[in-house]
């Protein structure tokens, strides 16, 4: 019954910086990851960040220096910071998260998604 709510997106020119934040609602249990995934027209779905509850962080090489992702203190929120954006950085931003679940020795995958926010960059 996990839900997550993206809010943040918007358009701003080439420079600037927008936040993103996405929390989680419904029932709460330990989300393993969240991240974000972008998509922009005519591209595949791409992870731009993804952030573990312990802290370790992973960035595509296109937004390193760039963007930071972090983790609220309530560790089923997750934020976005993105600096000095580009017009490639164009696209919608959708919140992901990861539940893992071990059982018999197997460990069962749970994503989450939520309902995806434009960001757009232009002059």
């Amino acid at each position: 019954q996990v839900q997550l709510v993206e809010s943040g997106g918007g358009l701003v020119q080439p420079g600037e910086s927008l936040s993103l934040s996405c929390a989680a609602s419904g029932t709460i249990f330990s989300l393993n990851t969240m991240g974000w995934y972008r998509q922009a027209p005519g591209k595949q779905r791409e992870l731009v960040a993804a952030i573990t509850s312990s802290g370790s962080t992973n960035y595509t090489d296109s937004v390193k220096g760039r963007f930071t992702i972090s983790r609220g203190n309530a560790k089923n929120t997750v934020f976005l910071q993105m600096n000095s954006l580009k017009s490639e950085d164009t696209a919608v931003y959708y919140c992901y998260a990861l539940r893992l679940t071990t059982s018999w020795g197997n460990t069962n995958k749970y994503d989450y998604w939520g309902q995806g926010t434009q960001v757009t960059v232009s002059s």
